[in-house]
C-alpha cells in the first residue's frame, strides 16, 4: 500500500499526520509512505528524522497586510500543486491524506484532480475555510470534534476524534513527588503553551503569590518569561514555577486539574488521559478556533472556560475552588469526558480509509 501525507507548521498538525502514519505502519506490512512539507517550517526536521520519505514545497501563509507576498504566493501555490501531481503520478498513492497547514491545499488539491481518493483531518472545532472548500470533493472528513460534523454535510464526513490523545496514554506518568509535591495534596498544573504567555502571566500573579489553599500549584511560566516572572518575587509555599517541562504529558496524568491553551492537540490529550481542564482559549489564532475548541468542552459540561479578557487573581481561585472542593461536580465532568473522548482515532481513520479505497 502507498499513501502520500501532508501538514505542516504547526505540532497540532503534524502530530496527528505521524500518528497516522504509525498506525498504517503497524496495519500495512509493505507500506510506502511519502510526507510532503514546507521547505522551512518544523515538520521539514521533524519527518526525516522519523526515517520518513520527504517531499518539499516553497509555499507561505497569506498575509493580511503585504500584498505583495500574497501575489508570489499565488504563483507558487500553482507552482506546488504541478509539482503535487508530478509527485502523485510516478508514486502513485492509493490515498492523500491532509492534516492540515497551508501546505496541504494544493497536495489535495492535486490529488482530486487526478482522482485520487483522500481523506482529511479536521483538529478545530471549527473548520478552515480550506478544509470546507477542498472537503466538497473529497473522499472522507474527519473530525475531532462531533459537533463539526455539521460543517462538512456534503462530505463523506465521521467523528474520529485526535490522534494526538494516543500518544498522550503510551507516555508513562511522572511521580509528582519527584517534583517536590506532596503525594496526599491535589495538585493543580498550569500551563499556557511552550512559550507561555505575558498576559495571563500578569494576570495571575497575585494568585500565586498570596495563594493560601491546601492544594499545590506548578505554574509553567514559559522560557521567555520565566526570569522577569519570578525576579524579586517569592510566592506562596504551596507554589512551584518551572519555566518549562520537557515531560509535560506525564505530569498530567498525576494532576487533579489542569489550566491550560485550548489548542486542539492540547484538548485531545487531556480528555484521552481522561483530565478535567479549565481552558483558557488564546484570542491571537486564526478564526478564533481555540475559543470554539473550548465552547465544544464546556457545551459538553467536560470542562470549564475562562476568557483572557475576563482572568483575574480572584476569578481563577473561585473557579479552582468550585472545581475542586465538589466531588460530584467532578465525577460527571470525568463521566462526561469518558462520553466524548476517543482513545482510538488513529484506528477509526485507519478502518474508514480502508473502507473506502
Amino acid at each position: 500500500m502507498k499513501i502520500i501525507v501532508s501538514a505542516g507548521g504547526t505540532g497540532g498538525h503534524i502530530y496527528p499526520a505521524l500518528a497516522i502514519i504509525n498506525k498504517f505502519k503497524e496495519k500495512e506490512m509493505n507500506l510506502e509512505v511519502l510526507y510532503i512539507g514546507t521547505h522551512n517550517r518544523m515538520e521539514k526536521d521533524i519527518v526525516p528524522s522519523r526515517k520518513i520519505k520527504y517531499e518539499t514545497l516553497e509555499i507561505y501563509g497569506f498575509s493580511k497586510s503585504d500584498m505583495k507576498r500574497n501575489f508570489k504566493n499565488i504563483f507558487l501555490i500553482n507552482k506546488a500543486f504541478k509539482k503535487c501531481k508530478a509527485i502523485m503520478k510516478d508514486f502513485k498513492p492509493d490515498i492523500v491524506i491532509g492534516c492540515g497547514g497551508y501546505v496541504t491545499f494544493p497536495v489535495i488539491k492535486a490529488a482530486q484532480k487526478l482522482k485520487i481518493k483522500t481523506f482529511i483531518h479536521e483538529q478545530n472545532s471549527i473548520p478552515g475555510k480550506s478544509n470546507i472548500l477542498l472537503a466538497k470533493k473529497n473522499t472522507l472528513v474527519g473530525v475531532s470534534f462531533e459537533s463539526t460534523l455539521h460543517y462538512f454535510k456534503k462530505a463523506k464526513a465521521f467523528y474520529s476524534g485526535n490522534p494526538c490523545g494516543e500518544n498522550a496514554l503510551e507516555i508513562p506518568p511522572l511521580d509528582k513527588t519527584t517534583l517536590g509535591f506532596n503525594a496526599r495534596k491535589k495538585l493543580v498544573v498550569f500551563v499556557s503553551g511552550s512559550l507561555g504567555s505575558s498576559a495571563i502571566n500578569k494576570k495571575v500573579k497575585d494568585y500565586l503569590i498570596n495563594f493560601d489553599d491546601d492544594y499545590e500549584v506548578l505554574y509553567i511560566s514559559g522560557k521567555s518569561h520565566y526570569d522577569a516572572f519570578v525576579k524579586d518575587t517569592t510566592f506562596a509555599k504551596n507554589v512551584k514555577v518551572l519555566p518549562y517541562l520537557d515531560n509535560l504529558s506525564a505530569l498530567m496524568k498525576s494532576a487533579d486539574l489542569v489550566i491550560t491553551r485550548a489548542g486542539a492537540s492540547t484538548i485531545s490529550e487531556l480528555l484521552a488521559l481522561e483530565k478535567i481542564a479549565i481552558y483558557i482559549p488564546s484570542p491571537y489564532v486564526a478564526n478564533n478556533h481555540q475559543y470554539y475548541n473550548a465552547l465544544a468542552i464546556k457545551n459538553n459540561n467536560a470542562g470549564e472556560m475562562l476568557e483572557e479578557k475576563d482572568l483575574t487573581s480572584k476569578l481563577i481561585k473561585s473557579k479552582i475552588n468550585s472545581i475542586l472542593n465538589d466531588p460530584n461536580k467532578m465525577q460527571i465532568m470525568k463521566d462526561n469526558i469518558k462520553k466524548i473522548a476517543v482513545k482510538n482515532s488513529s484506528e477509526i481513520i485507519y478502518n474508514k480509509i480502508k473502507e473506502n479505497i
